[in-house]
């Protein structure tokens, strides 16, 4: 099966009333065990990349490992989404690699770190959108900005979502997925106590515009047992709170389609390998450390994707090629 558009499986997730988790990828092991938990869940899933990632790998070994998963996983609708793209050329080199999805996150400038106005917005995301739609890509905006600062992307400021000026964000830039600033922050030290997150924004701008996918960032729940077993086999980490997974799920139910994970795996990750050379001293092979942090990425994802209730949906429709979006879009 060839890689999805994005849209197509956010659609989806809206009838059928369910959260699709996209879980950022850096490595073969993480993509592997991310795919192990969807083909045995038979959940649809989105892998993303932030520009970091995409550093990190030269870029185009995302591309080909991905494309990898789709092939070995042929049951599984599979999105390849840039994650954080901050600027049109970044946008532009990730659709022409294969990228079947990008963001925009136009709340910030180039820097990823300085807010914009609503009118700067507007004029990145819609000129995304317009060379994007092209081709049959699916295009994330956001609006209004989180806490915390992940992967060198963040301002450190909250400005929640005004669900007025996301009517209107929407009809000037044609986006397909709206992120929003309801209070969720990115990171590990998230927050020092259970958040309240601003969910009637969410039904607001569900009352506004019915049926528009909603994205949640900074969504990690940051398990505290992953964070006991950091520590306990030489890590540092001070005690900190992620979002927890009842108030993700109530998002879900009130209309968040899209559940963003990035640190949740670098910890299982880290805690993984951590616990392994403690145990196993004299051990070198790469393989068997990295064995066990593909292994530890599997389980938590996959009870994530139980949590999102994105089980048994991977069969539930027949997926569309960015050539079919692409004339969905030219009509």
């Amino acid at each position: 099966m060839p890689l999805v558009p994005m849209k197509q499986i956010l659609d989806e997730a809206v009838r059928g009333g369910y959260g699709v988790g996209a879980f950022n990828v850096n490595n073969m092991e993480q993509i592997q065990g991310i795919m192990k938990a969807a083909s045995e869940t038979k959940s649809p899933v989105i892998l993303q990349a932030s520009r970091g990632a995409l550093a990190y790998t030269n870029i185009y070994y995302i591309k080909y490992m991905v494309q990898a998963a789709a092939e070995e996983n042929p049951e599984i609708p599979i999105a390849l989404h840039l994650d954080h793209g901050n600027c049109f050329e970044t946008c532009k080199q990730t659709i022409e690699l294969g990228f079947t999805s990008v963001m925009i996150d136009g709340s910030l400038k180039e820097d990823s770190k300085t807010p914009t106005n609503f009118e700067e917005n507007v004029v990145i995301t819609k000129k995304v959108v317009d060379f994007a739609h092209e081709t049959g890509v699916t295009v994330e905006g956001e609006l209004g900005t989180l806490g915390g600062i992940e992967d060198g992307v963040g301002s450190g400021k909250v400005m929640l979502t005004d669900p007025d000026e996301a009517v209107r964000f929407v009809e000037l830039t044609g986006v397909d997925a709206l992120a929003l600033a309801i209070g969720t922050s990115h990171g590990a030290y998230k927050f020092k106590a259970e958040p309240k997150l601003k969910l009637d924004i969410i039904d607001s701008i569900q009352g506004k515009i019915p049926g528009m996918p909603l994205v949640m960032h900074g969504s990690s729940s940051v398990p505290s047992e992953l964070i006991d077993i950091i520590n306990a086999y030489g890590g540092k980490m001070e005690k900190t709170m992620g979002v927890p997974m009842e108030s993700i799920q109530e998002a879900i139910k009130r209309g968040m389609r899209k559940i963003n994970v990035d640190t949740d795996g670098r910890l299982a990750i880290t805690g993984a390998i951590r616990k392994f050379l403690n145990d196993n001293p004299s051990e070198f092979d790469p393989r068997s450390y990295f064995g066990e942090a593909r292994t530890a990425v599997y389980c938590t994802v996959k009870g994530k994707m139980r949590d999102f209730s994105t089980t048994g949906h991977a069969g539930d429709y027949k997926p569309l090629t960015l050539e079919d979006m692409k004339k969905k879009y030219n009509r």
